[in-house]
């Protein structure tokens, strides 16, 4: 980040103003308009047929489970559904672009309207962040480069042309890196939920560029905007607009003005550098696909799509807070993501107790899973297990001391509950032998059992915690207080 620019920031008071591209690869078994599959690490070139390739005499189809899936992240996303649309052309010419063009949507797009909904940490407020639109598109090639014997090499893999994609334009309501992180891990969970793209970002399947200006307060008009194209993980977002933003500022102060542009974020300097000056949708040469023809999207399709939808977070978070009663930071965090929350609702299903299930996994399972970085659905404690060990709690089986341990058996070994508590023999102490270690640990303990009978119950805790060093804290703490209280009763009954 340049130096010096956070002290020019609050001196001069500049607002960010920022707007998202969101470029969402959907989960289709083939591509937008052709038959070609499409497999993520597949060899280069081998999901390339004739359509994508734009050979002579070939026309393309769009593929209807693209238009179903737009439509659902249209209608979770609270947008107009259009009912006339068509596709354009957009001219470019570029090594992975085979056709010389791209099939997309301009001015007719399919998706009007909608809304992104967050709450930033500490506000008691929602941030709403208006979107444009949504439309549908397909995806070019990809170029890689290598350096061998001294000299640069660049290969085109068509394997991704073709693929279908949705771009989500927002409004430029964000005003913050944070908020444009935020906004885009909402988006994505959205999506994830309608389970219409993986959104694996370092998979290239959710892509956002960034448009970044700044002004003199809210009340200023619109500065000059830079694109940031391509950013591929939620930290890459938050770290290059906040330099982009810096080197507006320092631009700005110095005397220098911003030119519309279009820049890369290198990570390794951490720095944006220039791809190419002012870029208008006139560059494009749009106009409708002539392959392609307008068409109509009955309000029946729509209806039914709309009634198919799952669950979405918002509406997941308050049935949580409703049925389960669980505080809005766990309805939160459980809902946070579409996986989480499956997990949850797993453990829950077989523990019946909701707060504890939530504890488990809001605190343990993603302490973990965060540590280790791994996705919750290869977490070795998968939630059948955890929820039979939260089940053995509830039930007295076990201690709570004991689940702690039983859970890292768990998870280290990829054990079953059942075969760490049998392993390390985590069994509960049979009822006779618990009966003889409380009445030994009275036996033992006579100045202290006096203390009770004197009136000062606060010593019982002191032999709650002998029991619990006899048994190796395995016996339930809720009957050892039950005989201690029995035998101490029994006691003041005989004295």
């Amino acid at each position: 980040m340049p130096e010096g620019s956070s002290e020019i920031q609050s001196v001069n008071s500049y607002e960010a103003v920022i707007g998202l591209e969101v470029h969402c690869q959907l989960k289709t078994k083939t591509k937008i308009f052709a038959s070609d599959p499409y497999l993520y690490g597949a060899p280069s070139n081998s999901s390339v047929g004739p359509v994508t390739l734009g050979l002579p005499g070939v026309l393309p189809v769009l593929n209807e489970e693209v238009l179903t899936m737009a439509i659902q992240a249209g209608l979770a996303l609270g947008c107009d559904i259009a009912e006339h649309t068509k596709f354009d052309r957009k001219h470019y010419f570029y090594p992975d672009l085979p056709k010389g063009y791209q099939i997309s949507q301009y001015d007719e797009p399919y998706a009007l309207n909608g809304k992104v909904v967050f709450k930033k940490k500490g506000d008691s407020e929602d941030t709403v962040i208006k979107l444009t639109r949504i439309h549908m598109e397909e995806d070019a090639g990809k170029l890689l480069h290598s350096q061998t014997d001294g000299k640069s090499r660049s290969f085109v893999d068509l394997n991704r042309a073709g693929v279908p994609l949705l771009e989500i334009v927002s409004e430029p309501d964000i005003r913050s890196s944070e908020e444009a992180s935020l906004y885009l891990q909402t988006l994505r969970n959205i999506l994830r939920y309608i389970n219409i793209t993986d959104g694996n970002m370092e998979e290239g399947s959710l892509r956002c560029d960034a448009n970044v200006s700044v002004r003199k307060g809210p009340d200023a008009p619109f500065g000059t905007r830079v694109e940031i194209k391509n950013l591929n993980s939620f930290k890459a977002v938050r770290s290059a607009i906040d330099y982009e933003i810096q080197r507006q500022i320092e631009e700005l102060e110095s005397g220098g003005s911003i030119i519309q542009s279009t820049v890369l974020w290198d990570a390794d300097k951490k720095e944006t550098r220039l791809m190419r000056t002012k870029e208008d949708a006139e560059d494009y040469r749009y106009f409708p696909d002539p392959d392609l023809s307008h068409f109509q999207i009955e309000k029946s399709f729509v209806e039914t799509i709309r009634k198919s939808l799952p669950e979405l977070p918002d509406q997941k978070k308050k049935r949580y807070m409703d049925e389960f009663q669980l505080p809005e930071y766990d309805a939160d965090v459980l809902t946070k993501d579409r996986d989480t929350a499956q997990y949850f609702e797993k453990v829950l299903e077989i523990s019946k107790d909701a707060k504890k299930s939530s504890n488990w996994v809001k605190d343990e399972v993603l302490g973990i899973v965060n540590k280790l970085d791994e996705p919750i659905e290869s977490f070795k404690c998968t939630a059948e297990r955890l929820g039979k060990m939260i089940l053995l709690l509830n039930e007295g089986k076990i201690t709570g001391k004991l689940a702690k341990q039983i859970f890292e058996h768990i998870y280290t070994e990829d054990l079953d509950t059942d075969e760490v508590i049998e392993k390390y023999g985590y069994k509960p102490v049979d009822a006779g032998q618990l009966k003889d270690v409380v009445k030994s640990v009275i036996d033992n303990n006579k100045d202290q059992v006096q203390k009770i009978l004197d009136g000062n119950d606060r010593v019982k805790g002191f032999l709650v915690g002998q029991v619990m060093k006899e048994t190796r804290g395995q016996a339930p703490p809720g009957e050892v207080n039950q005989m201690i209280d029995d035998a101490i009763e029994n006691l003041k009954k005989n004295s």
